[in-house]
């Protein structure tokens, strides 16, 4: 099978993804999650005029001139209607948040008067609606002020409140499995015999997908057998997973069995090996509703293709409208040599250059097996294939890296 481009692997593994089935959570767990509707107010706020600051409520012809005395007839708490009105040369004592009575319409802060007794002296002329929030200033009933596909936000959370929703229509949050291939593979913690390597994809992996609102599910190591790595793929079907993501064995040596098992099982290959580095390697399918892909094992490339690849997927199945990454300039710190046919996605530092723009330095060493260096990254350097020399100052893409 050819090397497919990026963009068509891309592609293919968004062919039909879009929101899963709607479900209604409360607001404080509706923090993260995606909106299956357009959402509107129902209600008015402010429902009616209200004083923005401590004060008096009075009328401004009353204050067009300071100094100005008048008669203090009561007050209006923030919460409470206001039962009387105001007449000429009369003043109500208004704190934040308190309905506008009736004939009043400016407040005058208490800072601007002298009070004594039921006489207050204005001490600061006032204009017409000074520090009045007026009715529907914030927003009205009816109208639609989060829209669907949009990933709530904690200040949208506030929002819904105020628009008086106790709980929001929203995705499911995609169901995800992480398997995990290899006999040389033994966890943290553990007493290293000789062949034997840490594993550590995962960790990074399942952190990637919780932070964009998946459900995981760690399906383990499976051993380098047709048998296990089969168990464990039957196991995400029967789970009902939308998206199994295998580690390791997507190569094609005598121990890499994750292609053979899958499609032994039945799973559509829509591609195997792709036109990039690090991460030539991955592979993508569907077994029946469950969608499949397959990451190589080395730690730099499984955690590249993942960024490029299972994250958009996520969030697309999580309904949201912003799927991909955004592209960014930035300025190369260092000359690149031409590349061949696959994209090449480089970890770089960034810094702020002497002029302001954003400098991509690229780590000293490239090797996908590096967990250090990918630690250390904050972006990928973006080569087209078949980019020729690049020297430094030259205009480049980035993707930022999640912090």
């Amino acid at each position: 099978m050819a090397l497919m481009p990026v963009a068509d692997a891309l592609a293919a593994v968004l062919d039909g993804a879009s929101g899963l089935s709607e479900e209604m959570a409360a607001l404080d767990v509706a923090h993260g999650r995606v909106l299956a509707r357009d959402l509107a107010a129902l209600r008015t706020q402010p429902p009616q005029p209200m004083s923005a600051m401590d004060g008096y409520a009075v009328r401004a012809a009353d204050v067009a001139t300071a100094p100005a005395r008048l008669t203090v007839i009561g007050e209006i708490a923030a919460g409470k209607p206001a039962t009387l009105g105001v007449g000429p040369g009369q003043a109500l004592r208004i704190f934040t948040g308190g309905v506008i009575p009736d004939g009043a319409d400016t407040v005058v802060i208490q800072e601007d008067t002298q009070r004594d007794g039921d006489q207050v002296t204005i001490t600061e002329a006032a204009r017409p609606g000074r520090h009045i929030r007026a009715a529907g200033v914030d927003f009205t009933e009816g109208e639609f002020l989060l829209s669907a596909g949009h990933r709530l936000s904690d200040r949208d959370l506030a929002l819904a409140a105020g628009m008086n929703h106790p709980t929001l229509p929203v995705y499911r949050r995609p169901r995800v499995a992480m398997l995990a291939t290899g006999d040389e593979l033994v966890m943290p913690g553990s007493t290293l015999q000789p062949g034997q390597i840490v594993y550590s994809n995962g960790y990074a992996l399942r952190a990637l997908a919780r932070s964009e609102g998946a459900e995981v599910i760690d399906l383990g190591i499976a051993a380098d057998t047709v048998e296990a790595t089969t168990a464990a793929i039957r196991k995400a079907r029967d789970l009902g997973v939308d998206l199994l993501v295998t580690t390791g064995g997507a190569s094609a040596g005598d121990h890499d069995l994750v292609k053979q098992s899958l499609e032994a099982e039945g799973t559509q290959i829509a591609f195997w090996k792709i036109a990039m580095r690090p991460g030539k390697p991955m592979m993508h399918g569907r077994l029946g509703p469950m969608r499949v892909i397959g990451l190589p094992g080395n730690p730099v490339s499984s955690y590249v293709c993942a960024f490029l690849f299972m994250v958009p997927l996520l969030r697309a199945l999580s309904g949201r409208t912003d799927v991909m990454h955004r592209r960014e300039p930035a300025v190369l710190g260092a000359a690149l040599a031409a590349n061949d046919r696959r994209e090449d996605y480089l970890r770089a530092h960034l810094q702020a250059g002497d002029d302001g723009r954003l400098v991509a330095m690229p780590v000293d060493r490239q090797d996908s097996s590096l967990l250090a260096r990918l630690s250390a990254a904050q972006a990928l350097i973006i080569r087209p294939p078949h980019a020729t020399n690049a020297v430094a100052g030259e205009t480049c893409d980035i993707l930022k890296l999640p912090l």
